[in-house]
């Protein structure tokens, strides 16, 4: 089998690349099927994504089996202040992907985000993929469009939605507070935004388990259990053992200090359900998979 991973250097495709090398992760093996596959990791250094001829002949000398397309433009303010940059990443190169992956016959695993939904779309109860998306920020706008091009391009498609993702390497909210925690000594971080934090390894396996099926569908995609980012950040600080205090404070007193920063989802717990219901949900709860983190985590 050949699999085709496209922002591999990410956090994401260096755990998927980890795990396909070893054949197994923290929670277990990956498929037998998957084991020795021919991986095809590439950035945008070997693959454009947005450059559709690229794409399109890239993908045909190559002939994958599958694709897992996690190349996002991810930085969620930078999306609103270069919104064509946004779009050509995450709407436009996921229907380049999707359109190349039809034409070869690929199965394609499409990661997107919790920022499809506004926050506001019940009343705390987790979202399952039922719930009709409203993206309230150009990233959001850009990844659900991105979804629609997926879908509508490939009909072998699965469209796996996660949230707050962290992992053992690149940048992400983990390490910002540790680092900042170790700078400053005090943290102020909002706690009316409401979510699930994510390990990479618990997302890389379960998108391994789906390349091997044909349950083709949308996917929820996180760690259980639901914090704020307050609570998400007392616990990364207390298991890193960084001497910092943090303090909560409010979406408004943090979009007052911070007036160019895009809007948030105030609550986006996603429920996943369709995992449940199709290849299992083995998704571990959000603090046994962050205390594992700093239990194998070895600073470079």
């Amino acid at each position: 089998m050949k699999i085709l991973i496209t922002g591999a250097n990410g956090q994401l495709g260096s755990e998927l690349k980890k795990q396909l090398a070893c054949g197994y992760s923290e929670i277990g093996e990956i498929p037998q099927q998957l084991k020795g596959a021919q991986i095809l990791a590439t950035d945008v250094e070997e693959l454009d994504i947005t450059n559709q001829m690229q794409v399109m002949e890239f993908i045909k000398e190559q002939q994958p089996d599958v694709i897992i397309s996690s190349a996002a433009f991810t930085n969620v303010d930078g999306c609103e202040t270069n919104t064509d940059a946004a779009f050509r990443v995450n709407a436009l190169g996921a229907r380049n992907l999707a359109m190349a992956a039809q034409q070869v016959g690929a199965k394609l695993l499409h990661v997107s985000t919790d920022y499809v939904f506004s926050g506001a779309e019940n009343g705390g109860i987790p979202l399952d993929e039922a719930m009709l998306p409203n993206p309230v920020s150009a990233y959001g706008r850009t990844k659900l469009l991105g979804e629609q091009y997926a879908m509508q391009f490939c009909s072998r498609t699965f469209i796996v939605r996660t949230a707050w993702l962290y992992s053992y390497t690149g940048k992400n909210f983990v390490f910002t507070m540790m680092n900042a925690g170790k700078k400053f000594g005090k943290l102020t971080v909002v706690n009316d935004q409401l979510g699930n934090p994510t390990n990479a390894v618990d997302l890389a396996h379960h998108l391994l388990k789906l390349a091997v099926t044909e349950e083709y569908g949308i996917y929820h995609c996180t760690n259980n259990g639901i914090c704020s980012w307050y609570d998400f950040a007392c616990e990364i600080i207390r298991l890193s053992g960084v001497d910092a205090e943090v303090s909560p404070c409010t979406s408004d007193e943090y979009a007052a200090k911070n007036p160019a920063a895009a809007r948030r989802p105030a609550w986006s717990a996603l429920d996943n359900r369709m995992l449940r219901c199709t290849v299992g949900d083995e998704m571990r709860d959000w603090k046994d998979a962050l205390q594992t983190f700093f239990q194998n985590y070895r600073p470079e």
